[in-house]
């Protein structure tokens, strides 16, 4: 499985429209062959460069096994037209929250996941209860890191 951005290369830097100096709208995101036993899809995106520790921008899951996109600009609701559910970012809102770093250039991580299974969630679900939920159920996984520096 190949987790691709249409907006930006990997190692490479977000364009400001994705991010807090911009539009802060998601970016597209495609991937391809997943196992052929999944039932669905997560994404978390993050930034391990955060002063206060890890910062959660994305958690997505139930992103149906048809889907080989993420359009941009999704919504920032619970519930996606797909079917896809949206949890609570570090922002404390559900949907997509773009770069914002205070400092210097940080690294952010989009990873997808390949699941065997859909999950009951609330829109309240962090990324720590989505990992919680997908343990056992992670048929493989990927990632596209981007960077971003502010000014």
């Amino acid at each position: 499985m190949e987790l691709k951005s249409q907006a930006f290369q990997a190692d490479k830097m977000i364009p400001a429209k994705y991010t807090c100096d911009g539009q802060d709208i998601s970016p597209p995101l495609s991937w391809s062959d997943p196992p052929a036993t999944t039932m669905s899809f997560a994404l978390i995106s993050d930034d391990p460069d955060a002063p206060m520790g890890t910062w959660v921008h994305w958690v997505l899951w139930n992103i149906p096994v048809s889907a080989r996109t993420l359009e941009e600009n999704l919504a920032k609701t619970a519930s996606l037209a797909n079917g896809a559910k949206q949890g609570t970012t570090d922002f404390h809102r559900v949907g997509y929250g773009g770069p914002c770093p205070p400092s210097g250039t940080h690294r952010y991580y989009f990873k997808l996941y390949a699941l065997d299974t859909t999950l009951d969630l609330p829109s309240s679900t962090t990324k720590k209860d989505l990992e919680k939920a997908m343990q056992g159920h992670i048929l493989a996984q990927t990632e596209l890191m981007g960077t971003y520096r502010r000014g």
